[in-house]
């Protein structure tokens, strides 16, 4: 019986590009894409089983052990620094983390500065290494407000297209790092399922360069 590689899924558009790209590497499975309530799918000929979750949510399951790879984006994976292996760059859902403020932000570095962010650790990381004294604040949704209604004087936050802080006069101040989805795995699972795993990785990799 062939051995089965459990793969988490991040619900969504960028999910739906993923498994496109395991489709195509070879790993399909048509029950996937059946109107139906069912949580797993899977296909044994190939020896693959998928199922969805909320993106934030892949690296948990991947971490312990209730799939044996997943797809997490970069800004999760330096957010909550989880016990995987980050296996390959998938160059889906590119954008960045980023600094932002008003248009006509200085800082003052004779004060300390205030941070809003839900990326909490990415934004200490940071500014720590900046020798940087910070008061953060942490907020989980609508954080462009922050520094418009004076709540914080900068925000740490993933920019796409900058479209948003444009229209609120705001603006990247600086790029912490850059962002994508990352094909990731249980570091049980990656010993002992080495060669079924390192085949889905070579086979997606491929993918990657004929999208690059």
């Amino acid at each position: 019986m062939k051995t089965m590689i459990n793969v988490a899924l991040p619900k969504g558009r960028l999910g739906e590009k993923v498994y496109a790209m395991f489709e195509k590497a070879g790993y399909d499975c048509s029950s996937i894409k059946e109107n139906s309530r069912k949580l797993t799918f899977e296909n044994e000929e190939k020896g693959i089983r998928y199922f969805w979750v909320k993106p934030s949510d892949v690296a948990i399951y991947v971490e312990r052990g209730a799939a044996d790879i997943g797809v997490a984006g970069k800004d999760i994976l330096l957010e909550y620094s989880p016990d995987v292996y980050e296996l390959l760059d998938l160059g889906l859902g590119k954008c960045r983390m980023a600094v932002a403020g008003k248009t006509d932000f200085t800082d003052d570095t004779e004060k300390t500065l205030r941070v809003a962010t839900k990326f909490v650790n990415i934004a200490m990381d940071y500014y720590s290494k900046k020798s940087r004294d910070i008061d953060i604040i942490k907020l989980n949704g609508s954080i462009e407000l922050a520094p418009i209604l004076g709540l914080s004087d900068v925000i740490v936050d993933i920019v796409e297209t900058g479209t948003t802080l444009k229209e609120n006069n705001l603006a990247p101040l600086e790029t912490i790092v850059p962002i994508s989805a990352r094909l990731i795995s249980n570091k049980a699972s990656f010993k002992f399922k080495t060669a079924e795993i390192e085949a889905i990785k070579n086979a997606i990799a491929l993918q990657t360069e004929v999208n690059s």
